[in-house]
């Protein structure tokens, strides 16, 4: 079976004009060619077209295509590099789209917008070494094989929880409530469930997060001025990290 240029180009969303260069230039010969003068492309030709539309979205150009078509002869092992690289792509689209969901559900409603949140999706591995170097490998993997199980709804409402504990961190702070106060060891209770629920986070295979991970990523939210911008600035961070160490204290 094969098929027209005219299917070809209709279905590929590309011209026939365009089509013929290839042919032109050698990228996409035709598999045979009708008494009419039609060109008309079998299945290897799809192949090879599906092949070249791939690499022409990651930006290559022609003659680049040309060099990969012509070192990398055998289609389906080159197809499955382009499978994981279009789920890894998809993957990464959701979290955007998660991302700019919660960004409008914070403006209208007139929330605080996180810039964690708001760039989700846009680098997915902005954390990695840190976490890596920090609490292991396996930490990162777990805990990112997690967020990327979640559907986006499931991202945007993970994200609506986290953004509302973060603004009743902030509210406390302004308030000027003590760090020892039943209302900030509640919060504090609300971040202790919250980071539990995170897998590869320290003492998340056991009875919930560790006192060194409290106390630890406290003393991260005050040095490091992204995680102190969720909190209100510096002075709510020593809010939280001041509350999550009476807390450790009395686990």
């Amino acid at each position: 079976m094969d098929w027209s240029i005219q299917d070809i180009a209709r279905l590929a969303g590309t011209t026939s004009r365009t089509l013929r260069h290839y042919d032109d230039i050698g990228l996409l010969p035709p598999s045979r060619i009708g008494g009419n003068g039609y060109r008309y492309y079998d299945r290897d030709s799809l192949v090879r077209l599906q092949r070249i539309l791939l690499l022409r979205d990651l930006g290559l150009g022609l003659p680049a295509i040309a060099d990969v078509l012509t070192s990398q002869v055998d289609a389906v092992p080159a197809l499955q590099g382009h499978l994981t690289w279009l789920r890894d792509e998809r993957e990464r689209l959701a979290r955007q789209i998660a991302s700019v969901e919660s960004t409008i559900q914070a403006m209208r409603e007139g929330e605080e917008i996180m810039a964690e949140d708001m760039l989700d999706g846009f680098d997915h591995t902005q954390y990695k070494d840190e976490v890596e170097e920090r609490w292991g490998k396996e930490a990162y993997a777990r805990s990112d094989a997690w967020w990327r199980s979640k559907t986006p709804a499931e991202r945007a409402e993970w994200q609506r929880l986290q953004k509302r504990l973060a603004a009743d961190w902030t509210a406390a702070a302004a308030r000027g409530v003590d760090p020892e106060s039943a209302e900030a060891q509640a919060l504090a209770q609300r971040h202790y469930d919250w980071l539990g629920a995170i897998p590869g986070t320290p003492g998340s295979d056991a009875n919930g997060p560790t006192a060194a991970y409290l106390t630890g990523l406290g003393d991260m939210y005050v040095a490091d001025p992204r995680f102190a911008a969720n909190y209100g600035g510096e002075t709510g961070a020593v809010f939280v990290r001041d509350a999550l160490r009476v807390f450790a204290a009395r686990m």
